[in-house]
């Protein structure tokens, strides 16, 4: 007889008990249990997040097998893949192994293919073996196992592009989303880390939205990145200068905005010391959108604090109605990102 379990996965929380399983310390990823309301997977690459991906390959200065040693001793310890120091996690895509049996009415079978919308950093998981590192994408692939509970978000993987292809869209799909929801035509937006995945899609979202008369200007730190965005079309400016720099950024965002401050700045750098970057260019009653895990909510709120503006921030929460869908069809209506993105991210 099957276990019942519930909804938000508490009943795989071991320590500390009475809180959820992205808060717990650590939790329960013995895949023999069978609950009701589960979803085993065998996973096949996990997509680390950005910034957590970084300060491991950071802390075992690059070598390919400390850094899968890292990985597997977070998990082996913790039972997820959830960086100690970032807290952040990722993603999953793999084949569904295990249906709970109040989960049956979903469209959902065996063996079908998804990617995870929900965060490794609260997925019970079990890596096996590590087969591949790949440091360029942050992707590493592996023999494993994964949970989904009731309350988990998926995708089934779309049979119109590869699977690298749509795991490096979905890894951002809360941003895009965003980048379509927030502005409103005619609105001027600035978006850091311009030249990411993040980036690049927010950019292709917001000049829709914002429309001819809008102006939509991206933040890169090296120049030699900036004709090849351009060429793109996602944005009607960029400008160079580090997003650890506020003052720097300011002055340069000013200038591409007609000395203007921004309705809305959105922040895809995954680095710390970016928020008051993204907070100093933009006006009284504006929206900030941190879409980083790097991003302190310290920093941030007494940063606004400190310089006087009256700004809206956001936490991207990596879910937004509708977001697999608003992200893989960008990759279907623009030719050109999904070049880039089949070059770059597969």
């Amino acid at each position: 007889m099957e276990l019942k379990g519930n909804k938000y996965g508490t009943h795989r929380v071991i320590e500390p008990k009475g809180v959820l399983t992205q808060a717990a310390w650590k939790i329960d990823n013995d895949m023999t249990k069978h609950y009701s309301n589960e979803i085993i997977c065998d996973v096949i690459s996990l997509n680390i997040d950005s910034a957590s991906f970084t300060q491991i390959e950071e802390a075992c200065g690059g070598d390919e097998k400390k850094i899968g040693e890292m990985i597997m001793g977070i998990v082996a310890e913790r039972g997820k893949q959830q960086n100690p120091v970032t807290g952040s996690g990722g993603m999953f895509i793999g084949k569904v192994a295990y249906i709970g049996e109040d989960l049956k009415d979903r469209d959902l079978k065996v063996g079908d293919k998804i990617a995870s919308l929900v965060s490794l950093s609260l997925t019970p998981l079990k890596i096996e073996k590590i087969l591949a590192i790949h440091k360029d994408i942050d992707r590493v692939d592996i023999i494993g196992q994964a949970v989904l509970f009731e309350s988990g978000i998926y995708a089934k993987l779309p049979d119109d592009m590869s699977e690298p292809l749509a795991l490096a869209a979905l890894d951002v799909a809360g941003a895009p989303a965003q980048a379509r929801k927030l502005p409103k035509e005619g609105d001027s937006v600035l978006i850091l880390g311009a030249n990411g995945k993040s980036g690049v899609l927010c950019g292709y979202e917001a000049m829709k939205k914002v429309g001819p008369k809008g102006n939509v200007v991206g933040v890169v730190r090296n120049p030699a990145q900036v004709p090849a965005l351009m060429e793109l079309g996602v944005y009607n400016k960029v400008i160079v200068a580090s997003a650890t720099e506020p003052i720097a950024v300011l002055d340069a965002a000013l200038a591409a905005n007609n000395g203007k401050e921004y309705d809305i700045s959105i922040c895809c750098v995954n680095i710390e010391n970016c928020e008051m970057s993204a907070i100093l260019p933009v006006r009284d009653n504006g929206i900030v959108y941190f879409f980083s895990m790097a991003t302190s909510f310290t920093k941030a709120a007494l940063g606004a604090e400190g310089v006087g503006k009256d700004v809206t921030m956001i936490i991207g929460n990596g879910y937004t109605k509708d977001h697999a869908e608003i992200t893989l069809n960008v990759l279907r209506e623009n030719e050109k990102i999904r070049k880039l993105f089949d070059e770059k991210y597969c």
